[in-house]
């Protein structure tokens, strides 16, 4: 495992393994222009620039050996169109991924002087947290199990210097700062949420992944409960018992408590679907690929990333968050297509489909939620494979009976560079849930999947606030992408983090 130490300024910014230039088109089309590295160095680049061999596109990076004209072994050069968080999150990851190829153990990072003043849509301090946060994220591989474990974590030391026509002195510098140490929170919590998301399923089981949120409670103070299947009975959770019944490790309802605001009776319910494996039950997936279902939880990991960047910044705000943590395996135990279950909100449920499990849990996750004094309520889970059929793996989709709380959940992964498109949720959508032999069944069928599956949750909101977000395509990457690991994303613990901690 990588560490990061990041600092600022110039004092002591001596040799370091590779000197990180960013730079745009622009700057390569002016004949002449200005020393960027060294003249030698430069006119290098500047020759795979008139080939076409480099063109400072977005993401594009280019390392050319110093050969002992400038401190350091390697210049760095790495494109970006301008100073966008989205930009620098992206150049800030390639600069990692380049880093890494080198096995660079330090680097300096030029800063332009329009990086470092900022501008009306992206200041100092986020144009700061978004490079730190490219860095940490595109750094990312997935651990590998190895018979010969590795040796201590290394570190990558980054300083952050400015070139010498940047301007804004000590106030900028103080504002760099700031945002750079944000970034790296907001990137550790997304890091955690990947290493647990990719964590495999005979490692990572219900009993586990409570063990998980107890330590980060723990660490940063909050009130812990953990339900057992015992008291999950006697509190009547049909939804999360039915689930996790099939399985040899039991389910689990956990619940973090984080008063910031002890005056105000505002709570956010955070809640994420837990499944640390989905066989789809009775209902059976096919083999290929249910090695990914170990993803199941990405929503969990997610709901606990966010919490550790909430336990660090402190915000003023209350937040619940609950987690339905089950494995979904079949049995002679299991759940069966035809069965009708008791939700904790005493609704009951027709079982159509036991793949479609995600949604029970989280049933009684939204009740636990709501009786322990939640107003308002944002689930995550990987719902549907409906959502990567409609929107691939771009975009996470979205579900909510209010506009207002859905805007500032988009603007939120706006600003942390993660897409989140709203579906519509008209009332027919709703009645094709309904159901001969309960109060609704658990599948809609195949047609408007994502919708349906949203709005079965939506039916235990009892008319509070509430959005859902599918991220079943966004969260798990068979090839990386930008700032984005292959496996395990981490998506929406910085919008989450975002959205409470800005409030």
């Amino acid at each position: 495992m990588m560490k990061f130490q990041f600092t600022y300024g110039t004092a002591g910014s001596g040799e370091a393994d590779a000197a990180v230039k960013l730079i745009t088109r622009e700057e390569l089309k002016e004949q002449g222009g200005a020393v960027w590295i060294h003249p030698q160095v430069d006119a290098e680049l500047r020759r795979l620039y008139a080939k076409g061999l480099f063109k400072g596109e977005r993401g594009q990076k280019e390392a050319v050996a110093t050969l002992g004209l400038h401190p350091g072994a390697q210049a760095l050069f790495v494109g970006y169109g301008g100073v966008t968080a989205d930009e620098l999150r992206e150049a800030g990851a390639a600069a990692a991924k380049a880093l890494r190829r080198l096995k660079a153990r330090s680097a300096q990072v030029l800063l332009p002087s329009g990086v470092l003043s900022g501008n009306a849509d992206c200041s100092t301090e986020r144009a700061a947290q978004s490079f730190a946060e490219g860095l940490m994220l595109g750094w990312y591989e997935r651990p590998k199990r190895k018979r010969e474990h590795d040796k201590e974590a290394e570190q990558l030391d980054v300083r952050f210097v400015p070139e010498a026509q940047a301007g804004g002195g000590d106030a900028a510098g103080a504002r760099w700062e700031a945002g750079m140490k944000r970034g790296e929170l907001f990137a550790e919590g997304a890091l955690f949420a990947r290493d647990l998301t990719n964590m495999p399923g005979n490692e990572l089981i219900p009993e586990g992944l409570a063990e998980y949120a107890e330590e980060i409670g723990h660490r940063y103070g909050f009130d812990v409960e953990i339900i057992d299947e015992f008291t999950a009975i006697d509190m009547g959770m049909g939804g999360l018992i039915g689930v996790g019944k099939g399985s040899a490790h039991p389910p689990r309802m956990i619940v973090l408590h984080y008063e910031g605001a002890p005056d105000s009776e505002d709570v956010w319910g955070v809640i994420g679907k837990g499944i640390t494996f989905d066989t789809g039950g009775i209902s059976l997936k096919r083999a290929d690929g249910m090695e990914e279902m170990i993803g199941d939880m990405g929503g969990a990991a997610a709901v606990l990333g966010a919490m550790r960047i909430i336990g660090e910044l402190k915000p003023k705000i209350n937040v619940l968050a609950v987690i339905a943590a089950a494995e979904n395996m079949p049995s002679d135990r299991a759940l069966k297509p035809g069965d009708v279950i008791v939700t904790m909100s005493g609704r009951t449920v027709e079982v159509v489909n036991t793949d479609a499990e995600g949604r029970l849990v989280l049933a009684d996750a939204l009740t636990t939620a709501i009786r322990r004094g939640a107003t308002r309520l944002i689930d995550i889970a990987t719902l549907t494979g409906a959502v990567e059929v409609a929107l691939g793996n771009v975009a996470t989709g979205a579900v909510t009976n209010d506009e207002l709380l859905l805007q500032e959940v988009i603007r939120a992964g706006r600003t942390s560079g993660e897409r989140i498109w709203p579906f519509p949720s008209y009332p027919e959508y709703r009645k094709q849930l309904d159901s001969d032999a309960a109060d609704l069944k658990n599948s809609g069928g195949r047609h408007g999947g994502t919708i349906t599956g949203g709005l079965f949750i939506g039916a235990f909101a009892e008319n509070l606030p509430w959005v859902h977000l599918d991220i079943a395509g966004t969260s798990w990457l068979r090839a990386a992408r930008g700032w984005e690991s292959k496996g395990a994303t981490g998506v929406m613990v910085r919008t989450l983090a975002e959205l409470l901690s800005s409030r």
